[in-house]
């Protein structure tokens, strides 16, 4: 493996499970890459997601990650887009029940909005964006997107969010029951860190 652009990188996030999937995803270069995250730099500023897509939240973060640490800076944002629902929960996934709900909380909400739709209605797609801010001023954009179907009950204890009630398309298994390396391959962060990598 060649050497990366950048000796260090900022990850833009407080979420522990989106930093050691995108730590995973982001190793092997040679020398390796420094991954800082967010919190070694307690004063940067928490972001108002106020975008209305995931590519405006990700540059959001991004930007604000660049400024607080003067490091190029990496931010994810990511959807959970339901159909019968109109693509909700959308960017307001991480906050579907509201700023004080967790995950259980919004999967609660999820089911209740779902009630009686039948099996065959509830196609659902997982987006993630990266963007990549870079001092000198450049933004880079990467997406991944996986498709699947939402269940009634939760299955599986891996993973976090809603991997619990996502089962993938063309696999008997939710999100929450692959492997580290299996969902490495198939999901959205996966998919829109390989895309990554070509640009690092």
């Amino acid at each position: 493996m060649s050497a990366p652009r950048f000796p260090r990188l900022v990850v833009a996030t407080r979420n522990r499970g989106k930093l050691v999937e995108l730590a995973d995803g982001l190793g092997g270069f040679e020398p390796p890459m420094l991954l800082s995250p967010l919190s070694d730099w307690p004063n940067a500023p928490e972001v108002d997601e106020t975008g209305d897509t995931c590519r405006e939240n990700a540059r959001l973060k991004a930007l604000s990650a660049l400024a607080a640490t003067g490091l190029p800076s990496l931010a994810d944002d990511t959807a959970l887009e339901v159909d019968a629902l109109g693509g909700a929960p959308g960017v307001h996934s991480a906050r579907y029940a509201g700023p004080e709900g967790d995950p259980l909380a919004n999967m609660t909400k999820l089911l209740d909005a779902l009630a009686g739709v039948p099996p065959g209605r509830r196609s659902a797609r997982f987006r993630c964006v990266l963007a990549l801010a870079e001092p000198e001023g450049e933004i880079r954009f990467v997406e991944g997107v996986v498709e699947g179907h939402l269940l009634t009950e939760r299955r599986g204890n891996a993973g976090f969010g809603y991997d619990p009630l996502f089962r993938v398309d063309g696999l008997d298994r939710t999100m929450a029951e692959l492997t580290t390396a299996e969902k490495a391959r198939v999901s959205h962060r996966g998919r829109a860190l390989a895309a990554l990598r070509e640009l690092l």
